[in-house]
């Protein structure tokens, strides 16, 4: 494979910190753009001596002016806890970002990938969800930024594609999870994880029925890398995701167990619009790339805790801006954190 300069925004976040190892290790050099709001420079410390790879504070909702060949877009909060904690800026940067990526991927002839999510099929009425599904979706819920966000950067991908000729890819991400994930980020698996290694109480939403498949995060990466190599006119929207479906409380029992917990389960009320089934339909991604997770859940999960007993270990939670109070919307009650996503 020919070397690239490659642009990944959001590179030092969880999924874009992988990305930007991955790159490097298949001999790359690789430009990581994050404004650190959820991305932290620990992820990608283990870098920094690389001479292939730089990094750069920059917001995406700016024009960005470098010289490159191929553009990761993966800048965005992608947690409820985040991207609910300012909603317009969330809907900026998928909006403004995805404008000023496929700008840049204009002007340089860049392949440009998109991560959007299965948050676009909003609480499905269709499972698994393949990608001809076109979602239901609440447009003026709290979690509409995000999904909505992303909803309109896969028009503004494909309508540069068919405008411009501009060589897209996009891929709907379902959950993942991993060592680096923030531990105050509000997903379940990092939420359950450390409430479960600091012997707290573990919450679930509703009767913790609600059904989600998880993916490793170095499976992902894999899929990201296989997306971007394949052939012209390949551009999706394809499904990256594991198809192997778990309820949160078996999740939940599954963690305790892993953990040799003493935490107790608890239940809270389901946040507005969490979505009671979420399980990919990844047959285009087996066919056209030849990708399928490998990585099971329970060797995934000793993986990531053993990341989090490190972090916990040395007392290293940072504390981001959404996490330092609850969300009130329209001057109602605290927002919940949503564990389910």
């Amino acid at each position: 494979m020919a070397r690239m300069r490659i642009l990944v925004t959001g590179g030092a976040g969880f999924l874009g910190s992988f990305l930007c190892q991955r790159l490097l290790a298949d001999g790359h050099d690789v430009l990581c753009v994050d404004n650190f709001f959820t991305g932290s420079r620990d992820n990608v410390l283990h870098l920094l001596d690389d001479p292939r790879f730089e990094v750069m504070r920059h917001d995406v909702t700016f024009p960005l002016y470098v010289e490159i060949d191929q553009i990761y877009n993966l800048a965005c909060p992608a947690s409820p806890i985040h991207y609910q904690y300012d909603p317009v800026a969330t809907v900026k940067t998928s909006v403004h970002g995805a404008i000023n990526m496929l700008g840049l991927a204009k002007r340089t002839h860049a392949r440009i990938f998109q991560a959007s999510t299965s948050e676009v099929y909003g609480d499905p009425t269709v499972h698994p969800q393949p990608e001809s599904y076109r979602g239901s979706v609440n447009p003026v819920g709290p979690r509409a930024c995000y999904d909505e966000g992303k909803r309109c950067a896969e028009t503004l991908f494909f309508d540069y594609h068919r405008q411009y000729g501009i060589d897209i890819r996009v891929a709907r991400i379902f959950n993942t999870y991993g060592p680096r994930m923030h531990p105050n980020d509000g997903r379940v698996v990092s939420n359950f994880i450390v409430q479960a290694l600091k012997g707290d109480p573990i919450t679930l939403y509703g009767e913790g029925l609600q059904t989600r498949s998880f993916c490793f995060v170095e499976d992902l990466i894999e899929g990201f890398v296989r997306f971007m190599a394949a052939p012209a006119g390949v551009t999706g929207p394809i499904n990256l995701g594991n198809p192997s479906e778990f309820t949160i409380r078996a999740l939940a029992e599954m963690i305790i167990e892993l953990t040799g917990s003493r935490s107790q389960i608890v239940y809270r009320p389901l946040p507005q619009d969490d979505p009671l089934q979420r399980q990919p339909d990844i047959r285009l991604a087996s066919e056209q790339l030849g990708w399928r997770p490998a990585v099971p859940l329970r060797e995934g999960l000793v993986r990531t805790i053993a990341y989090f007993e490190t972090m916990l270990r040395g007392a290293d939670l940072h504390v981001l801006p959404a996490a330092r109070a609850p969300v009130r919307l329209h001057g109602g009650a605290p927002l919940a954190v949503a564990a389910q996503g």
